[in-house]
């Protein structure tokens, strides 16, 4: 019975990986982390309380009928006998395969859920939407708890934790597609007026500091582009922008608030809403953003990025960013 339940668990668990991997259902890797924890909790409980000491009682049974039966012999006069019982207690006190796939696995399953939902998870970066600062390939830490500990699968805040600041490097839901993570800079914070106009940052009316740098060599595509350093807070870092990109946005979705938001053929000035973010890409006319779908709500946020763990590419690449 445990055996051909356990069989049919680990078969959905493999199932709906494989479903994920081949495109067929849109995969939530927390929600599969946590029926994980919870289904080898389960049967670490049951393993504890239950299996392992009805083992240890028919060992002890085993051993019991062993050392009456050597005693009614001795008895009779037989001292040496055949037989050595120690195999066969080996035997019984082994977990079955089913336990050892379930119960054997939690303690590893629960380390890695406590880490990567309360404290750092992993992440790759897929696009060049962040380049100078995140090259594809780059493999970053995010750190959980820095704007507040939320509960894993509902992402509902449960400690206050900082505010995202302007500047900031944040991995967050996409809005359209909340099954998705997205990686950008927080440009504008709720009240601000987020101006990008001719490729120049302005907020609140006051333009951001910019000085320009030599040209950046695009390795993967093998083009030049121009380089940039912004300061935004007390944040320096390094932007993008092609010369072959219009300033305009071009086919921007509509999305809630869109009306805080007035385009023209020079770029878009938006006032950011109360409790939502403004995000950009530092590959400025590659990127993807809050100029195209809108504001990032605050219960969509997932952490601060702050280190590269590794570029098996490029380990130089490896060290914290800001």
């Amino acid at each position: 019975m445990m055996q051909s339940l356990t069989a049919l668990i680990l078969a959905s668990f493999v199932g709906y990986a494989g479903a994920w991997y081949f495109g067929f259902v849109d995969g939530n890797f927390a929600l599969l982390l946590f029926l994980a924890t919870v289904v080898t909790g389960l049967y670490w409980l049951a393993e504890t309380f239950y299996f392992l000491p009805r083992r240890r009682r028919t060992a002890a049974v085993l051993e019991e009928e062993s050392i009456r039966r050597r005693a009614e012999l001795a008895k009779v006069g037989i001292s040496q006998v055949d037989g050595d019982i120690a195999q066969a207690k080996h035997r019984l006190m082994m977990q079955p395969w089913w336990l050892d796939w379930t119960a054997g696995l939690f303690p590893v399953i629960l380390a890695v859920f406590v880490l990567r939902s309360f404290l750092f998870e992993p992440f790759k970066i897929p696009s060049g939407s962040m380049i100078p600062t995140l090259l594809i390939g780059d493999l970053i830490l995010v750190n959980k708890f820095h704007y507040g500990l939320r509960l894993p699968v509902l992402n509902t805040k449960i400690t206050e934790g900082n505010k995202p600041q302007r500047g900031d490097v944040m991995v967050f839901r996409y809005p359209p597609k909340p099954s998705l993570d997205y990686i950008k800079r927080v440009v504008g914070v709720p009240g601000d007026e987020v101006a990008y106009l001719n490729k120049t940052l302005t907020l609140n009316g006051k333009p951001v500091a910019k000085t320009a740098l030599p040209d950046f060599f695009d390795e993967d595509l093998t083009l030049y582009f121009k380089q940039f350093e912004e300061v935004l807070s007390d944040k320096r870092y390094r932007l993008l922008n092609d010369d072959n990109r219009p300033a305009f946005v071009p086919g921007a979705d509509d999305f809630q608030f869109k009306q805080n938001c007035r385009y023209s053929i020079e770029g878009v000035v938006c006032k950011v809403p109360e409790g939502h973010y403004f995000m950009m890409g530092d590959n400025r006319d590659n990127s993807l953003d809050s100029r195209y779908w809108g504001f990032v709500p605050e219960k969509n946020i997932v952490g601060k990025a702050f280190f590269i763990w590794m570029n098996f590419g490029r380990f130089q690449r490896i060290g914290s960013f800001n």
